[in-house]
């Protein structure tokens, strides 16, 4: 509600962060948010922590796969007592391994978490940052959802950026560490055709990387227009997602218009445009299982028809084998990380592609229109309120005061009135700082805080204390609350200050409105300004609101910005509100750029 004299910082256009869309700028966009992120440390120690595990884990698989020969000859012998030895080290092999793999999951779930905080921490932060937020959600498709953004996309990335994270580091090694067993299972073999001979140092693993290769290649061409279809399919759930909460939002007014039956076409197309996308999913998928499916049933066999020639050859048992079989199927395993993590892999890309232009967007936003003028704020040394040339900048053209300097002293009271489509509520963010675009200088009080009263106050959920003492988190006696309710007419709410509750839903507009004169009585701001909020209130209503000022705040200053209200004798003065369409008009701007052309969020977002 109150707005400290700092507003010439917000004026001033800051760097924009460069506009990028490739891979590896997007990777530094995310860098940049943990870079100094509270969890790092926790983050790079459970990494730390599971990369011992996985190197512990591929010490375990190369000791299992060991264990093959020995227990497969054992069969081949029939030599029963070998045998149950044999099982009785895999027990404890086996068991080695059940500890690590639990161990990195939960070191896995941990960085999972852990990640989900740092970056939604983040992006809160960047989001909640002085008038960020308000201009993020003007300047295009990309602020729509920013709720999705952050809570959804952020915790599925964090997710996929684990899993898939973990599982091509465990691959890599696993892959280093059976290519060298492999190769020395196929060293000294030589394919003999007729009376030639050819050898081939470690064709095992050759043919390995062949069969690997061909399906990652191929899956590639696939699965690639994944990627794309993920991103309009995230793009049309945020579509669906806030038009059911703008229906739940509006619920009284259209139930009272009988608007039922055309809400729910609304939502059935929004429904439909959702399952369109998912369908042209499942069409890809379906296209990628052909692939994927195919070299799946030949990897039955595969790793055998490999290491046949040897084993027929006679260079191998038929322990040897298996041991030959398992350590294909790690080598081949590893190489197809990619083939079977296609689908993860082209969601993760399509789900980097929105957090991080989401994040571009943020900081890009203080830079919006950095080549247009902005209007300068600075301190009056005395106590008064300046506008010197104040005009305000706007697409449709500019708006201006018909006075070129004016100067409002303490306890004055003024209107600020135009014609309907002045611009009044744009002046009335301007001089709040969330519209900076324009020309000409603002004076405010030195060291004084101004009041800033929207047509429609803002109660954050919770105490109704604790809304009465917003933004401060100090509350007020409960003596001086109640005496500010009841000032008001507001005394059912006298029993009501520890309840929570939001409170938009439970008083009417004008009880709302109420409500926020009662804070101004709690805070007895020495400067307010006013948009528009008196103009709807009833006689009664108004009739207290203007009381308030007459008597308990005879002091403070006023600027009203609207029509002159019925009881128009509060105010003294008026100023005219001029609008100027011959005037250069704001130039639109598509944040991010080309940010905002691959961005699939943006396409047909509401």
């Amino acid at each position: 509600m109150t707005n400290q004299t700092g507003n010439k910082a917000a004026s001033e256009p800051s760097a924009a962060t460069p506009e990028g869309n490739s891979l590896a700028q997007q990777f530094d966009m995310m860098r940049s948010a943990f870079i100094s992120s509270p969890v790092l440390k926790t983050i790079l120690w459970l990494s730390s922590g599971s990369f011992v595990i996985i190197i512990a884990t591929a010490i375990g698989q190369i000791v299992l796969n060991r264990w093959y020969k020995p227990f497969f000859d054992a069969i081949e012998r029939r030599d029963l007592n070998t045998f149950f030895y044999q099982l009785l080290l895999f027990v404890g092999i086996a068991g080695g391994l059940l500890v690590l793999n639990v161990t990195q999951q939960w070191l896995n779930q941990m960085v999972r978490l852990k990640l989900r905080e740092g970056l939604t921490l983040d992006l809160i932060g960047e989001w909640m940052r002085s008038r960020r937020a308000f201009r993020l959600a003007n300047a295009g498709a990309i602020g729509v959802n920013p709720d999705q953004r952050m809570q959804e996309d952020a915790g599925h990335l964090a997710d996929l950026t684990t899993d898939l994270g973990f599982g091509l580091l465990q691959s890599s090694i696993l892959l280093a560490s059976f290519v060298g067993v492999l190769w020395s299972l196929s060293a000294g073999f030589v394919f003999h055709f007729g009376d030639r001979s050819l050898e081939i140092p470690g064709y095992m693993v050759w043919a390995a990387i062949l069969y690997a290769g061909s399906a990652s290649y191929l899956s590639w061409l696939v699965a690639r227009p994944l990627i794309v279809l993920n991103g309009e399919r995230y793009a049309r759930e945020a579509e669906l997602r806030f038009s059911l909460m703008h229906v739940n939002e509006h619920i009284d007014a259209i139930s009272l218009a009988g608007g039922e039956a055309g809400e729910r076409r609304r939502l059935e197309l929004d429904l439909a445009s959702v399952l369109g996308a998912m369908r042209n999913i499942f069409r890809a998928q379906v296209n990628l299982a052909w692939v994927q499916d195919g070299y799946g049933w030949v990897t039955v066999v595969a790793p055998i028809l490999v290491a046949a020639p040897v084993y027929f050859a006679g260079n191998i048992s038929f322990g040897g084998l298996m041991m030959a079989v398992g350590a294909f199927n790690q080598v081949h395993t590893s190489l197809r990380w990619f083939i079977a993590n296609i689908s993860a892999i082209a969601d993760w890309r399509a789900t980097l592609l929105r957090v991080a232009a989401f994040r571009r967007a943020l900081i890009m936003t203080d830079a919006l229109h950095d080549k247009e003028k902005r209007i300068s704020f600075a301190e009056n040394e005395g106590d008064s309120l300046t506008f010197d040339n104040l005009e305000v900048a706007s697409p449709s053209g500019r708006t201006r005061l018909a006075e070129r300097h004016i100067e409002i002293g303490a306890g004055q009271r003024v209107i600020i009135s135009g014609d309907p489509r002045a611009g009044k509520t744009l002046l009335f963010r301007a001089l709040a700082g969330l519209w900076p675009w324009g020309g000409g200088r603002v004076g405010m009080p030195a060291r004084e805080a101004v009041a800033f009263i929207p047509r429609a106050p803002y109660f954050p959920r919770g105490r109704l204390r604790d809304a009465l003492a917003y933004p401060e988190a100090a509350s007020f006696r409960d003596g001086d609350i109640v005496a500010a309710l009841s000032r008001v007419g507001l005394d059912q709410l006298t029993t009501s200050l520890d309840r929570e509750a939001r409170w938009e839903r439970e008083l009417s507009d004008d009880e709302q409105r109420l409500l926020a004169f009662a804070r101004l009585l709690l805070q007895r701001p020495r400067w307010v300004i006013i948009d528009e909020a008196l103009e709807t209130m009833d006689g009664e209503a108004l009739k207290r609101a203007l009381s308030i000022f007459e008597t308990d705040l005879r002091d403070t200053a006023v600027v009203k910005i609207g029509r002159t209200p019925r009881n128009g004798s509060l105010f003294s003065r008026v100023i005219h509100l001029v609008k100027d369409p011959e005037g250069p008009a704001l130039k639109p701007v598509l944040l991010g750029g080309g940010i905002a052309e691959r961005e699939v969020a943006a396409r047909g977002a509401p």
